[in-house]
C-alpha cells in the first residue's frame, strides 16, 4: 500500500455555520502541487461500509474491513459474525491514502488486519472512544470528534470540513452496551470557503430524533451513503432495515444515495431486496445508486464551479 508524508496538526479556528460552540483543528496535508480537480470525483466500493473517495485532490477510506469469506468478526459480549461476501481489493492493493474516516470501533468496520497493516501515521477521524482504542493500539495520528465537531483538513488549495453528526447503534438502555457511533458529514470546499460538495455518511445508526437536525444544519446535499443490513443481535435491530433506510433518505433529501454496509454479514437480516422494494413504493427509484463490490460513481457536483 501506498505511503504519503505526515501530516501537520496546526492551530484551531471557529468555523461551524451553526451553533459555532467547539474549535475547528486543523489538519495540514502534504500537497502535490496539483490544483484540486473539484469537477469530478469517484467512488469506489470495496464492502460492507468501506469505500475510497476520490475528490477535490484527496483520498479517503471509509470503515476499513478487509476480512474474507468464512472469516469471523467479534461483536463483543461473546457474540460473532461471519463474513458471507470478499472485498473487492485487498489492504495491500489500496493507493496512497489521506485519511480515513470511522465510524465506530466494531471489528466489522475496523478489522485485525487492518489494526495490523494499515499505517499507523496515518490519519484518522473518528469518534472519542475509538480514538482511545485506536491509541491503545499504537496508532498515533488520531482526530476525534463530538457530535456537531468540525475537522478542518487542508491540502494545497483545497479544503475539507468533516463534522461528526448524531448516530444511535442501538435502542433504548442498548445503546450503553455498544460503542458509540457517528454519522459524518464532508464538505469539499475551495479556498474561499465555497463548498463544492456534500457527502453524507450515515455510520451504523438507527432513525431517531436528532437525524432531522442533519439536513436542517447541512442542506442541500450531493450525496448520501446510508449503512443497511438491518442488523440484528439477539433479535433486537441496530441498524437501518429496508424501510428505515427509505425514511433515512426522505429525511435527509440527497441528490443521489448509496446503500452500503448490506449482504456482508450472518447478522445483516435485512437484505438489499427489502430496501429496493422500499425505494419502489416510495417512489424514490431515481435518487437511488445501487453498487457491486468492485463498482465505482462517477459524480459531478450540480452546484457551479467556482474557481
Amino acid at each position: 500500500m501506498g505511503e504519503k508524508a505526515k501530516p501537520m496538526l496546526l492551530g484551531t479556528t471557529c468555523a461551524v455555520p451553526i451553533n459555532c460552540m467547539n474549535l475547528t483543528k486543523e489538519l495540514v496535508l502534504p500537497a502535490d502541487g496539483d490544483r484540486p480537480n473539484f469537477e469530478q470525483g469517484s467512488l469506489f466500493f470495496v464492502g460492507n461500509a468501506t469505500v475510497i473517495l476520490r475528490y477535490a485532490g484527496f483520498t479517503i477510506l471509509t470503515d476499513p474491513n478487509f476480512l474474507h469469506q468464512g472469516e469471523h468478526v467479534h461483536l463483543g459480549y461473546g457474540i460473532r459474525s461471519a463474513r458471507k461476501t470478499n472485498p473487492a481489493i485487498e489492504l495491500e492493493d489500496l493507493p496512497p491514502l489521506d485519511l480515513v474516516v470511522l465510524s465506530h470501533m466494531h471489528e466489522d468496520h475496523f478489522d485485525r488486519v487492518v489494526e495490523q497493516k494499515l499505517n499507523h501515521d496515518l490519519p484518522i477521524v473518528t469518534t472519542p472512544h475509538a480514538t482511545a482504542k485506536l491509541q491503545q493500539k499504537g496508532f498515533r495520528s488520531t482526530y476525534p470528534l463530538h457530535t456537531w465537531e468540525t475537522q478542518h483538513v487542508v491540502k494545497g488549495e483545497a479544503h475539507l470540513r468533516i463534522s461528526a453528526t448524531p448516530g444511535i447503534h442501538g435502542p433504548g438502555l442498548l445503546q450503553a452496551a455498544l460503542p458509540p457511533v457517528m454519522g459524518s458529514m464532508l464538505e469539499f470546499q475551495t479556498s474561499e470557503g465555497q463548498t463544492q460538495f456534500r457527502i453524507y455518511i450515515s455510520g451504523d445508526t438507527l432513525i431517531h430524533d436528532e437525524f432531522k437536525q442533519i439536513p436542517q444544519r447541512y442542506p442541500d446535499i450531493d450525496l448520501a451513503l446510508i449503512h443497511l443490513g438491518g442488523t440484528r443481535v439477539l433479535g433486537v435491530l441496530l441498524t437501518m432495515d429496508g424501510k428505515q433506510g427509505v425514511r433515512a433518505i426522505e429525511i435527509i433529501a440527497p441528490r443521489t444515495a448509496i446503500p452500503i454496509h448490506y449482504n456482508d454479514y450472518t447478522v445483516m437480516k435485512s437484505p438489499l431486496e427489502d430496501f429496493v422494494k422500499a425505494i419502489a413504493e416510495a417512489g424514490l427509484t431515481d435518487r437511488v445508486r445501487y453498487l457491486n463490490h468492485g463498482d465505482t460513481y462517477q459524480f459531478e457536483p450540480a452546484r457551479p464551479y467556482i474557481t
